[in-house]
């Protein structure tokens, strides 16, 4: 994949549109098995997280150190970005559910569970986000 071509956006704008797709199919099949419409923004949170993250890891220069962990490791941040977004959207939705209007309760839950998804990410991975002084 070329960065080159692209600007960061388009990547952002694709690998959103792919993970709302993806998600969609998921509350399709969870709505088989009695999961709530109510609840079809957690997956879709859920699922934009790791892009939201991984595109800025994977396009910035300076933070292209990370690709040189192993496998699982990164596997292990993916999986930690997921349960991070999954826990922090249910959460924050879960408290939030009937108290406001559905687009402020869902964009509520969006931020929590992006931030304690990004939380978890960071912490396992701070040198990612640390500047370098120069000193």
């Amino acid at each position: 994949m070329d960065k080159e071509t692209v600007p960061r956006t388009g990547w952002l704008l694709v690998g959103l549109l792919a993970a709302t797709i993806l998600a969609s199919v998921v509350n399709a099949i969870l709505s088989q098995y009695g999961f709530s419409e109510e609840y079809h923004a957690i997956t879709v949170i859920t699922a934009m997280a790791p892009v939201l993250i991984y595109v800025g890891v994977w396009y910035d220069d300076d933070r292209q150190h990370y690709w040189e962990h192993s496998t699982i490791r990164i596997l292990g941040d993916l999986v930690f970005v997921l349960l991070g977004a999954l826990a922090g959207s249910a959460l924050v939705l879960l408290a939030l559910l009937g108290t406001l209007p559905w687009i402020l309760e869902e964009i509520v839950a969006m931020a929590g569970g992006f931030a304690f998804g990004w939380g978890l990410f960071w912490w396992r991975n701070p040198e990612l986000y640390r500047e370098d002084s120069g000193r």
